[in-house]
């Protein structure tokens, strides 16, 4: 039988295509992530003006502004995501180890900004009912209808005829209203916002047939749409991080290939 040569050159040289074999590999799957990591980066940024866009309405009827401030982080980090993507693909073409670090690090800060967001949006869940329930009532009792309270007005309006609601907790919540009682609502007993049909001075019949008369009011509902988006923000957040460690590993894996490939 015929020995098989393995002297040292020869090994070198399998060592030599294994070693390039992994960085191929390394590089395609790095190409891999970036690209689902960059359309991940444009779904948070996309859900993050949706809310302020779509339901900006809503916001002049929080005590707080820290829902909105959830909001604004999802877009910085979804367009922070969308240029550090597209660092990536240069980096991995180039094979460029110092925009592998540059991109690593902005990994880094991207995960680290989405994990404040989503500590604000669950310590905003945590008393968003309380907040809501002691607001929305002194909301509606003191500033609608009321001089420079244009945004509530405007907000408290919408709110009703969205959520087909009336009312902090139910239609009587507006007996209490400073608009209520004063003469510029011409004997209304609610808003006009709170019809079925609306039509002018419609709150001036308080009936069932013709007002939203919804059990927990507006208040349910707010908390349950609220609740909702805290949600969808925090589960896309959630899957672009875990794309983030997975990208992290990735880069570190290639970094470290090139420096030994090169050296």
């Amino acid at each position: 039988m015929c020995a098989v040569s393995t002297s040292p050159a020869t090994m070198a040289h399998y060592k030599a295509e294994q070693d390039d074999w992994l960085l191929v590999y390394l590089k395609y799957l790095l190409f891999v992530f970036n690209f689902f990591f960059w359309v991940g980066g444009a779904a948070v940024m996309a859900v993050g003006v949706w809310t302020l866009v779509e339901k900006s309405g809503y916001l002049s009827v929080l005590a707080s502004s820290t829902f909105a401030a959830s909001a604004y982080i999802l877009i910085f980090a979804g367009a922070l995501v969308m240029v550090t993507g597209f660092l990536g693909f240069c980096a991995i073409v180039r094979e460029d180890r110092s925009c592998l670090s540059t991109y690593f690090c902005l990994l880094l800060v991207i995960f680290l900004v989405e994990l404040v967001a989503g500590v604000l949006a669950h310590m905003y869940y945590q008393r968003l009912s309380d907040e809501l329930k002691q607001h929305l009532t002194r909301t509606l009792a003191e500033n609608y209808r009321q001089p420079g309270a244009a945004d509530i007005t405007t907000s408290v309006d919408r709110l009703q005829q969205d959520f087909k609601c009336c009312g902090s907790n139910s239609s009587a919540d507006w007996q209490h209203s400073a608009y209520i009682l004063s003469q510029e609502a011409e004997g209304r007993r609610v808003p006009d916002s709170c019809c079925k049909t609306v039509v002018a001075r419609c709150g001036q019949r308080a009936h069932p047939s013709n007002i939203y008369k919804v059990e927990g009011g507006c208040v349910s509902k707010l908390e349950q749409f609220l609740a909702d988006h805290l949600l969808l923000m925090g589960a896309v957040g959630i899957g672009v991080a875990c794309l983030q460690i997975c990208g992290m590993v990735l880069t570190c894996c290639l970094h470290r290939r090139l420096q030994l490939h090169f050296y």
